[in-house]
C-alpha cells in the first residue's frame, strides 16, 4: 500500500468549540489528547498509552466487580467456523452484515470460511456443551477481555470502529430464575460503574423486541444521553433463555436425573463507554476526566526559572509524597513554558494541577487548580500548605468526581422530556431534543413508524406508572413507558 492511500491522523492545532459541531470537537479531542491515532487499516484506530490508561481504569473497576460476584476470566478463540455460526439462525441473521470472514490461510483457500468474532456466544456455547455434565457443574460464570470485529461502514473513535475492545460475560444456569437474576445483577454493575466511576448518568431498562439482541429472549441495557441529544447504548445484558443451549447442545443431568438444557446469559461493555466519558464531560478546552477514571489524578508543574534547582527538588519530593499516599500523579519536567504545560494538561483533562514555584516554597505552600471549574470560577484555585497537599488532593478529587456527575445528571434530567401529544412527540424526536419519555403501546409497527419519520427508536422501556392508558405515539392502549431518541 502506498503512503498516499494510508489515512493519516489529522494534525489538530486547536480544539474547536464543542457547541458548534460535537462531531468535529470530539474527533479533535481524541487526536489532540493523544488518546488514539488512525491505523493504516480503514475503520481501525491505535489506542495510544493515554487512551489505554483510560481503558485500564474502566477495565479494573469492572473486573473487580465481576470477580466479587464469582466470575472468572478465560479466553476463547478469535475465529469461528461458519458451520458453528449458522447453528443459531436468528443470531447469524442479526450479525450477518457485520461479520468479517477469513477465506484463505497462507497460500491455501479454506474449505470452510472462518468468522472473525463479532461476539462469542457460538464458540463459548460449544465449549460449555463439552464442559457441562451435571447440575453440580453449574453455574458457569465466565468473562473474557478481548477484541471483536464488526464490519462497520461509518466509523468514529471509540463509538464505532471495525475492531474494538470489550469484555463479554457468558454464564450458564440450572434454572430460568437464576439466569434472570444474573442478567439483572450484571446490569446493576454496569449502571454503578457508569454513574459512580465514569460519572455518566444512565437510564436502565429492557429493550423493545425490535432492538433486542439476536437470539435473546430479553435484552436489558443502560442508555446515556450525549450533548447533541443522541442516546448512546453503553452496555447490554441478555437473557438468552435456552435458545443457544439447544443450538449448541448445552445439557446437564439435573438433580432428579432428567437431562435438561441450561439457561444462558451474555453481557458486555466496550470502550464505547470512553466515548461517552469524552462527550459528556469535555469542554472547549478539551477533556475533563472524572478522578476515578483518570490515568493521572494530579500533575505537578514546577515554575522553574534560572537557578531554580530547589523548586525541582521540592517538586520531586512532593511527587514521592503523593505517590506514597497512593495517588496517580505525574511530575512535568519538560523544557516548556509553564503556560504551555498548563494548557496541555487541561486539554488532557487531568483533574488537578499542582503549581509549585520559588515563592510557594518560601511560603511553604502549593497552588491546586481544579480542571472541572472554569478559569476564574470560585473554588477553582486554592493555595494549600505543603504539609496538607496530599490530604487536600484526596478530598478535592472526591468533590470533582461528584461535581462532574452532578453536572451530567442535571443535563440528562433537563433533557428528559415528556410530551403529552403525538405532534409534539414526533417533533421532539426529529430535533433530537433528548430522551423522550412517553407511555407506549409496545407494538413493533408503532416503533417502525416513529423510526421512519424521525430516525428515533426506543432506547429502554419500563413499567407504566399509575393512570397511564394511551400510547402518545399512536393512540393505542399503553403497555409500558419508553424512552425514545436518535442514537449513535
Amino acid at each position: 500500500m502506498s503512503d498516499d492511500k494510508i489515512e493519516k491522523t489529522p494534525l489538530v492545532k486547536e480544539i474547536p468549540p464543542k457547541a458548534r459541531d460535537l462531531s468535529e470537537w470530539y474527533q479533535a479531542v481524541c487526536y489532540k489528547a493523544e488518546l488514539v491515532s488512525l491505523a493504516p487499516v480503514r475503520g481501525c484506530v491505535v489506542l495510544r498509552p493515554y487512551g489505554f490508561g483510560l481503558w485500564e481504569r474502566l477495565q479494573s473497576e469492572l473486573d473487580r466487580r465481576f470477580k466479587e460476584t464469582g466470575h472468572e476470566n478465560a479466553y476463547f478463540p478469535l475465529l469461528i467456523p461458519e458451520s458453528l455460526l449458522v447453528r443459531e439462525a436468528e443470531h447469524v441473521e442479526g450479525f450477518a452484515p457485520e461479520v468479517a470472514w477469513v477465506t484463505e490461510g497462507g497460500n491455501e483457500k479454506l474449505t470452510e470460511r472462518l468468522a472473525i468474532r463479532p461476539t462469542s456466544e457460538v464458540v463459548i456455547g460449544v465449549m460449555y456443551a463439552e464442559w457441562l455434565q451435571s447440575y453440580r457443574d453449574l453455574p458457569i460464570l465466565i468473562n473474557q477481555w478481548v477484541n471483536v470485529m464488526r464490519w462497520e461502514k461509518r466509523t468514529r473513535p471509540f463509538l464505532r470502529t471495525l475492531e474494538f475492545l470489550w469484555q463479554e460475560g457468558h454464564t450458564a444456569h440450572a434454572t430460568e430464575r437464576e439466569a434472570a437474576e444474573e442478567v439483572q445483577r450484571m446490569l446493576d454493575i454496569y449502571r454503578s460503574v457508569a454513574q459512580d466511576i465514569v460519572g455518566v448518568p444512565v437510564y436502565a431498562g429492557e429493550k423493545s423486541e425490535s432492538e433486542r439482541f439476536p437470539g435473546a429472549n430479553h435484552t436489558f441495557s443502560i442508555e446515556a444521553l450525549m450533548p447533541d441529544g443522541r442516546a448512546l447504548q453503553a452496555a447490554t445484558s441478555h437473557e438468552l433463555g435456552q435458545n443457544f443451549a439447544k443450538a449448541y447442545d448445552i445439557k446437564f443431568a439435573a438433580e432428579d436425573q432428567t437431562v435438561q438444557y441450561a439457561w444462558t446469559t451474555s453481557w458486555g461493555m466496550s470502550w464505547r463507554m470512553l466515548g461517552a466519558l469524552i462527550m459528556v464531560h469535555g469542554d472547549d478546552r478539551g477533556l475533563r476526566i472524572p478522578p476515578k477514571m483518570a490515568p493521572v489524578e494530579a500533575v505537578i508543574v514546577p515554575i522553574v526559572r534560572a537557578g531554580s534547582d530547589e523548586v525541582v527538588a521540592a517538586a520531586r519530593a512532593l511527587l514521592a509524597t503523593l505517590k506514597g499516599a497512593g495517588l496517580r500523579v505525574k511530575l512535568d519536567e519538560r523544557d516548556l513554558r509553564p503556560g504551555n504545560k498548563f494548557s496541555d494538561w487541561e486539554m488532557r483533562g487531568v483533574p488537578l494541577r499542582v503549581e509549585l514555584g520559588a515563592k510557594d516554597i518560601e511560603a511553604g505552600v502549593a497552588t491546586l487548580v481544579r480542571r472541572d471549574k472554569e478559569k476564574g470560577e470560585e473554588g477553582g484555585k486554592l493555595v494549600v500548605p505543603l504539609a496538607e497537599v496530599a490530604a487536600r488532593i484526596a478530598a478535592l478529587l472526591e468533590d470533582i468526581q461528584a461535581n462532574l456527575y452532578r453536572e451530567a445528571r442535571a443535563f440528562l434530567e433537563s433533557h428528559t422530556l415528556r410530551p403529552s401529544d403525538r405532534s409534539e412527540f414526533f417533533e421532539r424526536c426529529r430535533e433530537r431534543a433528548g430522551m423522550i419519555d412517553i407511555p407506549w403501546c409496545g407494538l413493533e409497527s408503532c416503533e417502525a413508524i416513529v423510526k421512519a419519520e424521525t430516525s428515533a427508536t426506543t432506547r429502554v422501556t419500563r413499567p407504566l406508572e399509575g393512570g397511564e392508558s394511551t400510547c402518545v405515539a399512536c393512540g393505542e392502549p399503553a403497555a409500558m413507558r419508553a424512552f425514545f431518541a436518535q442514537s449513535y
